[in-house]
């Protein structure tokens, strides 16, 4: 079954000069621009294609891919304000998202980005977006383990660290500890499951707990060494901004990493740095 606001695979019905009409079952035949028509797209063959509706409140198939379907987020630039409607929103179509006054919490200005939720207005049954994103989040407790690799899009920042909605589902903090960059508003990125709270939210770290975590790094440092003939001026005494920049880790992690190295007797530790011993 076809669905609005989401792409959908489709058959094309028949021809026509504006373009090729797709068979979307109950929602009718659906127009595909002739601009999005390949030659490979005859009667009878499917399209994947996005279904929304046009300026003119019609519905309108695209091959090209929106920021966002309506059940995700994403960060998105305003493009337009109108005073009567709220504001618009470049979402990769050429029409642009409306994000009404009513869903915009705080008023939004002219090229602002902000991250928002893409959902189907009950009012008009069109495709809007909503920056209430904690409105839209799933409730209940979501099945990750610890250690889980997740998508993350940040929204907000609190004293401990960053608001980011994980897996386009679920409300999760991702600790500032361990950041081995400045991060942004707005930004995905990759996260890393520490706990989930029994009021469903997600605990997040920027690096895998324990050995997964300093394995890479390892290695790393291992590579440093060889590079640099087998000696490096680095160690305990090394600020955390300059292993950020020449290992993309935290203190804490490049630590263990050294510890690790030093068991394995790989390295030798001196005041004035690190040896490779193998």
């Amino acid at each position: 079954m076809a669905t609005l606001g989401r792409r959908n695979l489709l058959p094309v019905s028949r021809a026509a000069d504006a373009g090729a009409y797709l068979d979307a079952g109950p929602l009718g035949e659906v127009l595909l621009p002739r601009r999005y028509l390949t030659p490979a797209m005859r009667p009878g063959t499917q399209v994947d294609a996005f279904l929304y509706r046009d300026s003119e409140d019609r519905l309108v198939a695209t091959t090209e891919r929106p920021l966002a379907m309506v059940g995700e987020f994403a960060c998105m630039e305003v493009q337009d304000i109108s005073e009567r409607a709220g504001a618009f929103l470049g979402w990769g179509l050429p029409k642009d998202l409306l994000l009404p006054f009513r869903e915009q919490g705080k008023p939004v200005r002219l090229g602002q980005r902000v991250v928002v939720a893409v959902v189907m207005d009950g009012r008009t049954d069109r495709i809007i977006a909503s920056a209430k994103v904690d409105d839209h989040l799933r409730r209940g407790l979501p099945l990750y383990r610890a250690g889980q690799e997740v998508d993350a899009l940040v929204f907000a920042r609190t004293p401990l660290g960053f608001g980011v909605v994980v897996e386009n589902a679920w409300r999760g903090l991702l600790f500032h500890d361990g950041a081995p960059r400045e991060v942004r508003y707005g930004e995905r990125l990759r996260a890393f499951v520490r706990a989930v709270r029994d009021d469903g939210k997600v605990d997040l770290g920027f690096e895998p707990a324990g050995y997964a975590r300093v394995a890479p790094l390892v290695e790393r440092i291992m590579e440093a060494l060889a590079a640099a003939g087998g000696t490096l001026p680095v160690g305990d005494h090394t600020p955390p901004q300059e292993v950020r920049t020449r290992f993309g880790a935290s203190k804490k992690a490049f630590k263990q990493a050294l510890g690790a190295l030093y068991r394995e007797r790989r390295i030798e530790i001196s005041d004035g740095g690190i040896r490779a011993l193998r």
